[in-house]
């Protein structure tokens, strides 16, 4: 066997290799996406339908060339309650962005947490996302609390914390998060069971 076509069996072999690692994630991730949603204490058409209505918000958001160029702006809907966290640098931004929210049907309920300041910067979303994943990971070690059930949104050092608990439940989820090093504030956007 020639070394041209070694060379060519060695690249096939690594490729093919690497086709079914993706394949062995991909229904990793598929798995766990299922055991979340079959553990979920919304309907799965509820879960649908949140998630189609964090979408409406943030396409009624993308169609304001103002909020786009000047604000940060999240959207998280669960079980038809919608947060709203972020930052935009007028209250009438923030106004603004509370009134196209409103215009998606699906969402029964806001909790309006956007901040009246400038947008984070790139350092602090990181610092947020690494935040999230450290109150995360404390839900999930603390036995008293469903943590699939919990919903984390960090902006700028502030977790809120979202989901369907019983209020001990809820209660238990807040003294977690409050208790992690770097939480500046914990808001509770609960529905209570």
């Amino acid at each position: 066997m020639s070394v041209s076509k070694k060379i060519v069996g060695i690249f096939t072999a690594a490729f093919l290799i690497g086709s079914l690692q993706g394949c062995v994630v991909a229904v990793g991730a598929a798995g766990a996406m299922a055991a979340k949603v079959a553990n979920d204490r919304r309907t799965v058409g509820t879960q649908l339908d949140d998630q189609n209505a964090s979408g409406a918000v943030s396409l009624k958001w993308s169609k304001s060339e103002a909020l786009k160029q000047q604000a940060n702006l999240q959207v998280d809907v669960y079980n038809r309650v919608a947060l709203l966290t972020g930052q935009a640098p007028t209250q009438a931004l923030i106004d603004e962005a509370l009134t196209r929210a409103k215009e998606v049907r699906h969402i029964v309920k806001f909790h309006n947490q956007i901040r009246l300041g400038q947008p984070i910067g790139a350092g602090t979303q990181a610092n947020d996302i690494w935040l999230a994943s450290k109150v995360r990971t404390q839900l999930i070690a603390d036995e008293r609390i469903p943590a699939l059930q919990v919903k984390v949104v960090v902006q700028d050092s502030e977790v809120f914390l979202m989901g369907q608990l019983t209020n001990q439940e809820a209660t238990a989820a807040v003294d977690v998060a409050r208790n992690v090093s770097g939480v500046a504030r914990v808001v509770r956007a609960f529905e209570i069971l």
